[in-house]
């Protein structure tokens, strides 16, 4: 690879539209980015999905294209109508067993897989510890952290094992917060010792049953780091994640453009201070602007010598492994195929069986 090809590896992009425009062409062309991320704005329909991203994936030059979507269920749900759409994974912690978080898992790798999303940024490992949460909430599991450790290791198998990348988040832990990083910045003030043995449990479960890639919190831990917010700390990223939780897997950043960020921190800077954190892929969910002055601060940076290219290759090789792992021997989706799996009779039982038990967590929580 050549340089601008390795920086763009570090990459995964939002973009506008329900296809492939010039402009995205003339952008992979250019930079080589290593993935995507869709939304609602992007999701039309199953046979809509598959051609764009069928599409895409014929831009991809070395490898294909991580290609993310956040399908936690619930209020988290960024696919079209006809797709299972499975209810917030507070209700798992209702049910008899993990099996069912499993099973919700896989069905959604499956639904995901046939219209070539091969990455979901779920589970949430979060512990809902503070119920002034504004961000968190249903989206974790529990408040109890065994139980986060259970039902997002279930999660986890059933992605991984249907081929799709789990991404587990948000690190060091989102749930004690009592501000939405989507805005502002939020801080926690717990010592190291209490988040060891709560905010952390759920991730090191998670990386030592090899979870593929864990996602930054846009969150300051003044007595973990002073100085920055996780996704921007060397001591949470590297220190703690890489040396002491011995995590060999993807590490990503939460949208740089969240105000948390962006309120702090140009684009550029953000850029390059997360990837000297250790942050291996850098998400920019929108600006085309700012995704082209990210990729070229990062160029700069290590044709400067503030990035060595053996921390480059590092990350380089991470993401190769995961892609080798996931995405290869790839094969387009199937309109076909994808019509006999999405929203199927199997998957509209399970789907009936969930929003049960979400019916006892709504009970147990008047």
């Amino acid at each position: 690879m050549t340089l601008r090809e390795k920086i763009g590896q570090l990459f995964m992009l939002g973009f506008d539209g329900i296809t492939v425009s010039k402009d995205m062409v003339k952008l992979i062309n250019e930079y080589q980015p290593g993935g995507f991320i869709v939304y609602k704005r992007n999701l039309e329909s199953a046979n809509q999905i598959i051609k764009l991203i069928n599409k895409l994936q014929t831009h991809a030059k070395d490898s294909p294209f991580l290609i993310a979507i956040d399908q936690e269920g619930g209020r988290v749900s960024r696919l079209p109508e006809g797709f299972t759409i499975f209810p917030p994974c507070a209700a798992l912690e209702f049910a008899p067993d993990s099996r069912l978080a499993y099973e919700v898992a896989a069905i959604t790798a499956a639904e995901l897989k046939a219209v070539g999303i091969n990455m979901n940024m779920a589970p949430v490992l979060d512990i809902n510890t503070n119920t002034s949460n504004p961000i968190i909430g249903d989206r974790a599991f529990s408040a109890k952290p065994a139980t986060v450790c259970e039902l997002g290791l279930a999660t986890i198998a059933g992605l991984q094992d249907n081929k799709v990348v789990a991404c587990g988040k948000h690190f060091p832990g989102h749930g004690d917060t009592t501000k939405d990083s989507h805005l502002e910045l939020p801080v926690v003030a717990s010592s190291f010792e209490r988040m060891h043995d709560m905010e952390l449990r759920p991730f090191r479960h998670a990386i030592d049953n090899e979870l593929a890639t864990i996602m930054t919190a846009h969150v300051s831990y003044p007595k973990l780091d002073p100085q920055f917010p996780a996704t921007l700390s060397y001591i949470i990223l590297t220190d703690l994640l890489r040396d002491q939780l011995h995590f060999k897997g993807i590490i990503v950043t939460d949208d740089l453009e969240m105000r948390a960020i962006i309120d702090h921190y140009g684009i550029e800077e953000a850029s390059v201070k997360a990837f000297q954190a250790g942050a291996d892929i850098l998400l920019i969910c929108k600006d085309r602007e700012r995704q082209v002055a990210a990729m070229e601060a990062i160029y700069r940076a290590v044709k400067d010598g503030n990035i060595s290219e053996a921390r480059l290759d590092a990350s380089v090789r991470r993401i190769a492994r995961v892609k080798e792992r996931f995405l290869t021997p790839y094969v387009p989706a199937d309109p076909a195929t994808a019509k006999s799996i999405i929203g199927c009779a199997r998957h509209r039982t399970i789907f009936d069986t969930v929003c049960k038990t979400d019916e006892r967590r709504l009970k147990a929580t008047v």
